[in-house]
């Protein structure tokens, strides 16, 4: 009974290796990966509809009756995905990394203040292999969709009940990092699933003003490579009206353009206040504008750089009013009120990003998380 790479090396006319299988995360050295991206960005220093000239209380506002009675989040999202080098496969002359992933996306909905429970949940098992892969005449898509059918037909995964999602491909151009590519590939395939289950939150008509949905990183999606089924984010950003995206990962000088001592601003914020909202576009993701703004969560003082305890608010401008000047400052504040009371109670000791954290988005993290087959199981299946 063949294993999962001898089977894919074989229908794709490769030699497997039968390399040592290593979960990534468990390898490397942490690294910080910004949600915040490089591409060229168009910014504007007027994100919100008040002309701030510096940075705002928000104190009093998070502790009003008004605030505390009934909070504007009730929906919470988390993605996450692990990601493991299975073995060598070799094509032509040249050895290729095959790599594989769990893939997490979990909504939790509260429903009271003492009911938190899961909403949706979307798990998937992914393996990325070199376009190479496809040594024949067929169209890549079809090559990998027919190779992926006949996977799923061996008994060695219909006996353990697991089923692969996708066989994704990275390019295979000489002098490529393909580790990173093929990591890469599973990283978009996360995020297409996240918007996925954004656009169908939406569909279900269970967000509205009343009940806004919190995700964990940037909403900076980028033009998705499955335009049949997404179509770009600029033609479905009405999805994301009552969507908030907030980073604990950020690069301070992203919005330097608009505003030279951004970092400095940022870094000195006192507790419970913000920074102006700021607008920015940028080509990867179309005609697509946000408002952006950080907070100051939690005192300086608990954290180990400046920027703990310091969070990037995004929020996609969806119409022309908003577009042409910026959010109302009210609703800045306000959304910056009620993740200020989100903050809380703390996950001190659970996890080392625990000043940036907010305690809903941590719970739906840890709930994705324990949904992970273990890595020594997992590794093994190949």
């Amino acid at each position: 009974m063949s294993k999962i790479l001898e089977f894919i090396a074989k229908n794709t006319d490769g030699h497997s290796y039968k390399s040592f299988k290593y979960c990534f995360d468990a390898v490397f050295v942490p690294q910080i990966e910004y949600d915040d991206k490089k591409e060229k960005i168009d910014i504007k220093k007027k994100g919100e509809t008040e002309a701030l000239t510096s940075t705002r209380n928000i104190k009093d506002l998070s502790q009003s009756d008004l605030i505390r009675k009934k909070t504007l989040f009730r929906f919470f999202l988390d993605g996450s995905r692990r990601t493991y080098k299975v073995d060598d496969l070799r094509y032509g002359k040249r050895i290729y990394p095959a790599v594989a992933g769990q893939i997490g996306i979990a909504c939790c909905e509260r429903k009271s203040k003492d009911v938190f429970e899961p909403f949706e949940f979307n798990k998937s098992i992914v393996i990325s292999i070199p376009e190479r892969a496809n040594s024949g005449s067929h169209k890549t898509e079809f090559f990998f969709n027919s190779l992926l059918s006949k996977l799923n037909e061996q008994e060695y995964l219909k006996k353990r009940n697991i089923q692969f999602s996708k066989i994704l491909y990275y390019t295979d151009r000489e002098g490529d990092e393909y580790e990173k590519k093929a990591i890469a590939t599973i990283q978009d395939e996360m995020i297409d699933n996240e918007k996925r289950l954004v656009s169908d939150l939406a569909k279900k008509r269970v967000l509205n003003y009343n009940s806004y949905l919190l995700k964990d990183g940037s909403l900076e999606y980028g033009k998705m490579p499955n335009k049949e089924e997404f179509g770009e984010l600029s033609k479905i950003k009405a999805n994301f009206s009552c969507v908030v995206g907030v980073s604990k990962a950020f690069n301070p000088e992203t919005l330097s353009q608009a505003n030279p001592n951004i970092s400095k601003i940022i870094a000195d914020l006192k507790l419970y206040h913000r920074t102006p909202a700021m607008k920015y576009t940028t080509e990867r993701v179309g005609d697509v504008w946000f408002s952006v703004w950080y907070l100051r969560i939690r005192d300086v003082k608990y954290g180990q750089s400046p920027y703990d305890g310091i969070v990037k608010i995004e929020k996609i401008l969806v119409s022309d009013n908003e577009i042409e000047y910026g959010l109302e400052t009210d609703e800045v504040d306000n959304i910056s009120a009620h993740i200020i009371n989100e903050s809380f109670p703390v996950c001190y000791g659970q996890d080392s990003r625990w000043a940036k954290h907010l305690y809903p988005i941590y719970l739906t993290e840890q709930y994705v998380k324990s949904k992970y087959i273990s890595d020594l199981h997992f590794i093994n299946l190949f």
